[in-house]
């Protein structure tokens, strides 16, 4: 089988390292892929739209799409693709509102009992502003649609929510979601889903804040930790009242859910409740969890296209891996560009994903904020997390930004 994956990021790579370990796959392309990915893909040029993504397929006989970012997602590269008879892992554009439209997807979690938390939504700066100066403190201020996983602000104070929402209005059609913060443990549970199962991988925690200890402005994501320690009775109520609601809700919305979803959400005092969906594989989680999976990824997501999802096909190797970012300087504002970059041998059980990478004639050299995920494998987290850091610290980028304390709020 010859699959296409569309994207260029360290999710990417991490999806096309997975593809390469699958028996089905005779061939990987990528699109536009990144230095990292070549060396074990094709990469094309990327096309800009739906359509041109699709006479790509065409024209490479490519038997199964997996489509990485939101992006493509939400312009409705899976509708187009469908409407041609080509097979693409990933949800319909009306289905990927749960991640491309934050009020939307409330709304949605609201009709179908879906735990979160409480909130609003509004189209106008007034309104906003008037809703959110009384709010009880710390309020959650989030811009309704995409923004790379950087558009929510945990504030404070009123005059940082007040400042958070005049932000979100600088834009054209905006639209902000103002909520009421929750507490407890943050996890992801990514899962495989065909329409009517979700099939969930490992549970995995992500650090979205630049600085260590949950400090500063928010991120892509900093750091993961895969497996987090769920316990039996949370991993059942995250599949009964999460995954299984989303699924027959959108089932009987007219619109079945195919691909990858991303519930990322808090461990509360009164159970799991949604923090936000997301309508594909996270970014850094698939880089933590992806190289755990043991069984065929491409089979996994032919079942899922097909209808035909099972669990027995979604096995996990035992052991834990660590993720550790590396981050250009400036990020994640303004990052610097350009910066030569020289990556060690690799050993057992480690893994450079290029996140933010390009060539600039024979170096290796920075062109996003997130440029490396450096992942390591061990028996367990603690070790995992011992062998990531070494292998962060034989990494020449000058500069870089990391986060110290990944797997911190677990006690590693």
């Amino acid at each position: 089988m010859k699959v296409l994956v569309i994207g260029g990021g360290g999710r990417e790579h991490a999806i096309v390292a997975a593809l390469r370990r699958s028996p089905s796959v005779t061939e990987v392309l990528c699109t536009p892929g990144n230095p990292g990915i070549a060396e074990l893909a094709r990469c094309l040029p990327s096309p800009v739209d739906p359509a041109a993504l699709a006479d790509l397929a065409v024209r490479e006989g490519v038997q199964l799409t997996i489509v990485g970012p939101e992006a493509p997602l939400a312009a409705g590269v899976v509708d187009e693709f469908q409407a041609r008879g080509l097979r693409a892992f990933g949800p319909t554009q009306a289905a990927a509102r749960l991640e491309s439209d934050k009020a939307w997807s409330k709304a949605f979690m609201l009709r179908h009992g879906i735990p979160t938390a409480r909130h609003a939504s509004f189209d106008d700066l007034d309104a906003a502003l008037a809703y959110v100066t009384p709010h009880p403190l710390p309020v959650v201020v989030k811009d309704a649609g995409l923004r790379a996983g950087k558009g929510v602000t945990i504030c404070r104070s009123h005059d940082e929510a007040r400042a958070a929402v005049r932000d979100i209005f600088t834009q054209d059609n905006a639209q902000a979601v103002i909520e009421d913060f929750m507490s407890g443990q943050e996890v992801t549970v990514l899962a495989f889903c065909d329409g009517t199962r979700a099939v969930p991988m490992l549970p995995s925690q992500d650090h979205k804040t630049i600085f260590e200890n949950d400090v500063g402005p928010m991120t892509g994501g900093m750091g993961v930790i895969c497996p987090f320690p769920l316990s039996a009775e949370d991993a059942a109520r995250i599949q009964t009242e999460i995954l299984d609601r989303a699924l027959s809700g959108l089932r009987a919305e007219g619109q079945p859910y195919v691909g990858v979803l991303y519930a990322g959400l808090m461990l509360t005092p009164d159970g799991p409740k949604v923090v936000e969906f997301n309508a594909r594989f996270g970014d850094p989680e698939a880089e933590a969890v992806l190289p755990l999976l043991d069984s065929d990824l491409a089979r996994i997501a032919e079942a899922c296209v097909d209808g035909q999802l099972s669990a027995d096909l979604v096995r996990f190797r035992a052991g834990a891996t660590v993720c550790v970012i590396m981050a250009a300087p400036g990020y994640p504002g303004e990052p610097r560009t350009g910066i030569t970059l020289n990556l060690p041998d690799l050993r057992a059980g480690e893994a450079i994903y290029h996140a933010g990478t390009g060539r600039d004639g024979e170096h290796l050299v920075s062109r996003g904020g997130r440029v490396l995920a450096i992942v390591a494998q061990g028996p367990d987290l603690a070790t995992a997390r011992a062998s990531a850091y070494q292998l962060v610290g034989r990494v020449n980028f000058p500069g870089a930004q990391i986060r110290r304390d990944i797997g911190f709020r677990i006690g590693l």
